[in-house]
């Protein structure tokens, strides 16, 4: 459901796997499936419910196994430019994500990337 074009059953499902995700079962199910990609794709919604459910679902997947996954330098960079986001929801959000989940390092070199990866991510409409 999270390739859908119809936002509502999106924002749905991405809000249905984060509630989900938070069991252990779940949670390993949606990792082998390689669910991660999926979710990080959500990030570039425009419906702001999908992606504050899009970056709470990488932090609870977020295990010493997937960290790799869940924190790769293109989602530091979008993380980034939600912390700076005027919607104040999201922006505790991303910064919360890039002080518990991400390295001092991996920040740093998500700031002085020459080449960004993540521009093109929009923010959602607040």
């Amino acid at each position: 459901m999270l390739t859908e074009d119809n936002e509502s059953l999106v924002e749905f499902a991405m809000g249905g796997l984060c509630n989900l995700c938070l069991d252990k079962t779940n949670k390993e199910y949606i990792l082998e499936a390689n669910g991660v990609e999926p979710i990080i794709n959500c990030l570039s919604s425009s419906n702001e419910e999908t992606v504050v459910s899009a970056v709470t679902t990488l932090m609870f997947l977020t295990t010493p196994r997937s960290r790799a996954q869940t924190t790769a330098l293109p989602v530091v960079e979008c993380m980034l430019r939600f912390s700076l986001s005027a919607n104040a929801r999201l922006s505790n959000l991303a910064s919360i994500f890039l002080q518990d989940y991400c390295s001092p390092a991996q920040v740093e070199e998500a700031r002085n990337l020459s080449k960004h990866t993540a521009v093109g991510i929009p923010l959602p409409k607040d």
